[in-house]
């Protein structure tokens, strides 16, 4: 496998799970070849929602993001910078909810194309990517809920499941 061949992978962190209220307060992308950016992310003036049992879960907490975040217009600068057609990711509904809040607050649009990583998959490697994406996580031992290591883990993950089509196929 080629890194050619292999998709790159995208994962947001948000202030919230509410598709209404929340924004996205860190981007992480793996380049096809594993390379990982990550941005946290200023909170846009207009960005209110925060949650106290999101920030437990992620360990971000606000004010960090306003001291130490980087302001919606450069992170969407960056990520175009990346020149990818297509992105993807585990949790489009979620994922192209902040893409879409974020691109909106800093006044641009997305270079590339966010996907589900569904589309790669065929029904046999949506069934084992739950089971395969645990024994990653396991592997590397990396936290969760960060958005660099949650994009490398769905990189390596869809090399796990590709990998053994490709075997059990010989």
């Amino acid at each position: 496998m080629t890194s050619d061949s292999s998709p790159a992978f995208i994962d947001f962190e948000a202030s919230s799970l509410d598709l209404i209220a929340s924004y996205p307060i860190e981007v992480g992308v793996c380049l096809p070849d594993g390379t990982l950016h990550s941005w946290l992310i200023c909170p846009h003036v207009l960005w209110q929602d925060w949650s106290e049992s999101a920030e437990t879960i992620h360990g971000i907490s606000r004010s960090r993001l306003e001291r130490e975040g980087i302001p919606v217009r450069e992170v969407a600068t960056q990520l175009n910078k990346l020149q990818l057609d297509q992105v993807f990711c585990d949790a489009w509904t979620f994922d192209s909810f902040w893409l879409h809040r974020l691109f909106r607050a800093a006044g641009q649009t997305p270079s590339f194309q966010l996907e589900s990583v569904s589309m790669l998959l065929d029904p046999g490697q949506v069934r084992q990517w739950a089971g395969i994406r645990q024994q990653v996580i396991a592997d590397l031992g990396l936290p969760v809920h960060r958005a660099a290591n949650d994009a490398l883990i769905l990189h390596k993950t869809w090399e796990r499941v590709i990998c053994q089509g490709e075997t059990a196929a010989q």
